[in-house]
């Protein structure tokens, strides 16, 4: 009965000594919505459109420079000329394609979330890593245990 509160907690906690605001917000949002019984009608939406909807805050994010004019056609063909932006580009594509099948595993194999969010606080909470979210760690997942199965 208590468990989702105290685990909850515990993460607010974690996320105070790791000094990280994300799991601070996300850990006290989420109880706060526990708290005031709104769970019962806020998770389910969070649980189905959850991903995308952070997914597109950080799409956003990402595009902010272009939509203020920061980044334009003529940064655009300046980074084409180093090798450091063909190095950039196609490491984010395939960043997205991993994430892609991350998003596959997550929706066929759901219990694999409780592995990569506990891998995440730990990152987090030990080695001052950031939390970008569970795709890429499910992509990443789904990578090595295509090669496991390769393996064995």
């Amino acid at each position: 009965m208590y468990g989702p509160y105290l685990f909850l907690l515990m993460l607010l906690i974690i996320g105070l000594i790791a000094k990280n605001s994300s799991l601070m917000a996300a850990a006290g949002i989420l109880l706060l919505i526990k708290l005031t019984g709104l769970d019962t009608k806020v998770f389910p939406f969070l649980s189905s459109k959850g991903i995308n909807l952070g997914v597109t805050v950080i799409t956003i994010a990402v595009l902010v420079p272009i939509a203020s004019g920061a980044i334009g056609y003529k940064q655009l063909a300046e980074a084409i000329k180093s090798p450091y932006a063909w190095i950039a580009l196609l490491s984010g594509i395939a960043v997205a394609l991993i994430a892609k099948n991350g998003l596959t595993l997550l929706a066929d194999d759901p219990h694999i979330t409780v592995a990569l969010v506990f891998g995440t606080i730990l990152a987090v909470a030990l080695f001052k890593g950031v939390a970008v979210g569970p795709l890429i760690g499910a992509g990443i997942a789904y990578l090595f245990m295509q090669l496991f199965n390769l393996i064995k």
